[in-house]
């Protein structure tokens, strides 16, 4: 059997047991439907859904859900320059218009863009200002590798390796920083007094 087989055999066999896993265990919370449109969860509901949820170890086990310095949510507003193609099936992490949301939470990475309702998910691996992504559905077997930093509470990511989704994953996550929602200091926190992001709950 050549290499090529191999990896179509393993891809098939990952993702019947993925489809079984959803079918069998799946992750059950309550979304709020779309005003006027029954049965569309809102963005609110799809971004509720997403945390609740962890990454299947395609390449990788799970690591052990421990807390770093990077754990948060963040977000960001792009700026299009041209107008939005409907298409039927856009590239993933294409750094499309409007607000973008990402959280790190214990070792998961979880990314969303509520206007288009893209969404993944992966594990993330922190290692003082190195963190790597793996485990991503759009891409089981790349692993990416970035430099992050926090600065006046923005995140600021630098590209290291990574080339899921023909790269646009890293494009999407360097080409501008992240503002953070955690507040800037516990008063701000409790006032809610502060100039918080665009997108942070």
């Amino acid at each position: 059997m050549n290499a090529s087989s191999s990896r179509r055999r393993k891809a098939c066999v990952v993702g019947m047991a993925a489809v079984w896993l959803s079918v069998f265990f799946p992750v059950r919370v309550m979304s709020q439907p779309v005003a006027g449109e029954p049965g569309k969860i809102s963005s609110t509901g799809m971004w509720a859904e997403l945390l609740q949820r962890v990454p299947f170890p395609y390449l990788i086990p799970l690591p052990e859900p421990k807390r770093t310095d990077l754990d948060g949510t963040y977000t960001k507003v792009v700026i299009s320059t041209t107008e939005r193609v409907h298409c039927l099936r856009c590239p993933d992490y294409a750094p499309e218009g409007g607000l973008w949301k990402l959280n790190f939470d214990r070792g998961v990475f979880r990314v969303f863009h509520p206007e288009s309702g893209w969404k993944s998910i992966a594990t993330v691996i922190v290692a003082g200002d190195r963190m790597v992504l793996a485990n991503d559905p759009t891409c089981i077997e790349d692993v990416g590798v970035y430099k992050w930093r926090l600065e006046k509470e923005q995140l600021i990511i630098e590209l290291i390796d990574d080339p899921c989704a023909i790269k646009l994953r890293a494009m999407n996550l360097t080409r501008q920083p992240w503002m953070s929602c955690r507040p800037p200091n516990v008063e701000a926190a409790v006032t809610e007094h502060w100039p918080k992001p665009e997108g942070c709950d």
